[in-house]
């Protein structure tokens, strides 16, 4: 069966079942010495991210965990209340519309974030809230995310707040530390200054990622919709959905009845909610009795 096969499986079929149980062997057989279990649907959004290559789905699934465990200012704190009056300056929004191919559309508004008020790991988590809800999506697993920066605004703070460290966190998410597949970057409205700060970011992206970066300027209506149907885009992106200020309040509303669940995900030793705590994690003995049953 072919990739495009197996990805159009639910996630309960008998044919899935070999790539979930050597992936979750291959999981628990690496230093992972706390992790006693993982769920199928958890692992499957691992599989379906690297299009069911079992090697590749498992460095990403270490690279998942790794980061999480390195970078706790970012992990930690998923909760929609605390940025609360940052997303009620419509900053930022998934649309209500999947695009031709089925992938959701992200839209990030730069300039509705004042760096005098929150600091980019705050914002970053923003980014990384809606990650862990629509990665649970398995359309979404199926056909990935495109994404739109709206640039306008950017100035010298927001520059001052993107250091190396920080650029290195995020193109790890982009690239190969979290279960979604990026099928396209669109930045409109960029000036001049924040090419530094892009170029500081870039290298540290895989060469797949650069060729899927598209940066359109301040005349960006006509080649938007060289990507985009007009019903999905908002009106001020050169569209017929949703206006930009209705979408940011729906999706803050989502992200806010999503609260317990992404603070479950943010205290739990894998993110996989699915399997408890006490289930989650494994003694040292027990660790070695596993392992030596194969």
């Amino acid at each position: 069966m072919n990739v495009p096969q197996l990805n159009e499986l639910p996630d309960d079929s008998e044919q899935l079942r070999p790539y979930v149980s050597t992936l979750r062997r291959g999981a628990l057989h690496t230093n992972q010495p706390s992790v006693a279990s993982f769920s199928d649907g958890f692992l499957i959004k691992f599989l379906r991210a690297r299009d069911f290559d079992v090697e590749l789905s498992l460095k990403l699934l270490l690279n998942y965990l790794r980061w999480r465990k390195e970078s706790p200012e970012i992990s930690s704190c998923l909760s929609p209340s605390s940025v609360l009056s940052l997303l009620n300056t419509s900053y930022h929004a998934v649309l209500p519309q999947r695009d031709h191919t089925g992938s959701r559309v992200l839209i990030y508004r730069i300039g509705q974030w004042s760096p005098k008020d929150w600091s980019a790991f705050q914002v970053f988590r923003v980014s990384l809230m809606t990650s862990e809800i629509i990665s649970r999506e398995t359309e979404t697993q199926r056909r990935g995310v495109k994404v739109i920066f709206d640039m306008e605004g950017w100035s010298l703070g927001h520059a001052l707040q993107v250091n190396p460290s920080l650029a290195r966190k995020i193109s790890s998410v982009l690239s190969d530390s979290f279960p979604l597949k990026v099928r396209g970057i669109h930045l409109v409205n960029e000036p001049m200054f924040f090419h530094p700060v892009f170029a500081m970011i870039r290298p540290f992206l895989p060469e797949k990622i650069k060729q899927r970066i598209h940066m359109h300027g301040a005349h960006f209506h006509d080649s938007l919709s060289d990507f985009f149907s007009p019903h999905v885009l908002p009106p001020e992106y050169g569209g017929e959905g949703l206006g930009i200020e209705e979408v940011c309040r729906d999706w803050t509303n989502q992200l806010l009845q999503s609260e317990n669940l992404l603070q479950q995900i943010a205290a739990h030793p894998t993110g996989d909610v699915t399997v408890t705590l006490d289930d989650a994690l494994i003694s040292e003995e027990e660790r070695t009795e596993q392992l030596s049953e194969g």
